[in-house]
């Protein structure tokens, strides 16, 4: 690996906010940065809800009044309850670590557009319409196979990449280091819509998330009057549907009480997508020469809105990794295991989360939360992305798995009597019967 940082050359792979990020932030620092993402700007794509921890991230790029003006401002995120709203408002402003208690929902075209060219402002050389078909390590260099628009192939030589390809994975696919996880497979159906009805006041950008016996829905507000609105749910559920996918999605909603009483004047205006496998990770996030970012390292179901701010807190890392690794070489190792530490750890944290979002027990908590020791502002901060280790966070999460197990062994106590009573009023019925 070349002892100089002058003029070494560093391919990122995906024109993502991840991919974006980190082109941006190389390039800052005198790198040679190739950005190459495989589609066109503007190009939809899903993820539209962002998060406060987010912010910070938008005003150390030098972008966050952009973004703003793009975006529709969010104040909390709303779940189910049995009050007088129907719902339960987190507000980002009750986080324990105090910073921004907002943070905004936007059309991803739009951000995405908006980060991609401000890498290229920053100096990186901005490629569309590129494709990377293959990348080939050796211990001094990588060579990346690219296929331009017009079919040509080119061979480019760099010192270091980034994957930052999304759910294609290019590396996790190529090196076979990419497992679906057991624990946690879905699917999901998403469109936009007009006429959804949206939170009064203040709450009016925010983001709502029902539950449902197959999953889970959300309602995105975005600027104007426009609703991203989408079902999560088990496969088995989505191969259940007759008819299209239009109106599979719209016969969920109409069975879910809350949802379905604002969907009464809406819509669809477009954008209608299907897809499945949501969750997945790599057994590796780096190797010799090369570093990977957001979804392609893992992807996890998207309850929490979590992937954008994973992608653009995993880039700044990774910025920091390859910019020490091509300054000293013999740091490689340690810097990637760092890194892996720091990014498994988040992932860790919101997983735990996920894979019991629609137990009946977390569902009783979330509809009726309680701030003893401050463990309701510890879920607020979790849900505004405060993931990352913070010590007055972590511990109250950890008291709040308590809480948890205690809840759901009270349930599955519950579930055991009831059980047993049933049994024993068919016994008693049945030795009263008369036997011929």
């Amino acid at each position: 690996m070349s002892q100089q940082r002058d003029g070494a050359h560093v391919l990122v792979v995906g024109g993502g906010p991840g991919g974006s990020t980190t082109a941006a932030l190389l390039a800052r620092q005198g790198l040679r940065v190739t950005l190459v993402e495989k589609d066109r700007h503007p190009r939809f794509h899903i993820g539209e809800s962002l998060l406060p921890m987010n912010m910070p991230i938008f005003e150390r790029l030098g972008v966050l009044e952009q973004v703003m003006a793009l975006g529709q401002r969010k104040l909390g995120a709303d779940f189910p309850a049995a009050n007088e709203s129907g719902y339960s408002v987190f507000r980002f402003t009750r986080t324990l670590n105090p910073g921004t208690g907002y943070a905004v929902q936007i059309r991803r075209d739009e951000l995405d557009s908006l980060l991609f060219n401000h890498a290229a402002a920053c100096g990186a050389q901005t490629r569309e319409q590129t494709e990377v078909l293959g990348i080939d390590f050796a211990s001094d260099a990588a060579t990346a196979r690219l296929r331009r628009a017009d079919g040509s192939v080119e061979a480019l030589r760099v010192d270091y990449v980034v994957d930052a390809s999304g759910r294609n994975t290019l590396l996790g696919t190529a090196l076979r280091l990419k497992h679906k996880d057991p624990r946690h497979q879905s699917a999901a159906l998403f469109a936009h819509f007009d006429g959804v009805a949206r939170r009064p006041g203040e709450d009016s950008g925010n983001i709502s998330v029902y539950r449902f016996p197959s999953g889970w829905v959300w309602m995105i507000p975005l600027p104007g009057d426009c609703m991203s609105v989408g079902v999560v749910c088990y496969p088995e559920y989505l191969r259940q549907r007759r008819g299209s996918n239009a109106d599979f999605l719209l016969a969920t909603l109409q069975r879910i009480p809350g949802a379905r009483e604002r969907m009464q004047g809406a819509r669809m205006i477009g954008h209608l997508h299907a897809t499945g496998n949501y969750s997945y990770s790599c057994s590796r996030i780096s190797g010799h020469r090369w570093v990977m970012v957001g979804d392609a390292f893992a992807f996890l179901d998207p309850i929490f809105s979590s992937g954008v701010y994973l992608a653009m807190m995993s880039a700044e890392k990774a910025a920091e990794v390859v910019a020490g690794c091509l300054r000293e070489p013999r740091r490689e190792a340690a810097l990637q295991r760092r890194y892996a530490r720091f990014i498994r750890g988040g992932l860790a944290q919101l997983s735990w989360f996920i894979f019991r979002f629609n137990s009946p027990a977390m569902a009783r908590l979330f509809a009726h939360p309680r701030d003893v020791l401050k463990v309701e502002q510890a879920m607020v901060s979790m849900l505004a992305g405060d993931v990352f280790g913070t010590p007055r966070v972590w511990w109250r999460l950890q008291l709040f798995k308590l809480i948890y197990l205690s809840m759901w062994l009270s349930l599955w106590r519950r579930s055991l009597r009831n059980h047993r009573n049933r049994r024993r009023q068919i016994n008693v019925a049945f030795e009263g019967e008369d036997l011929v």
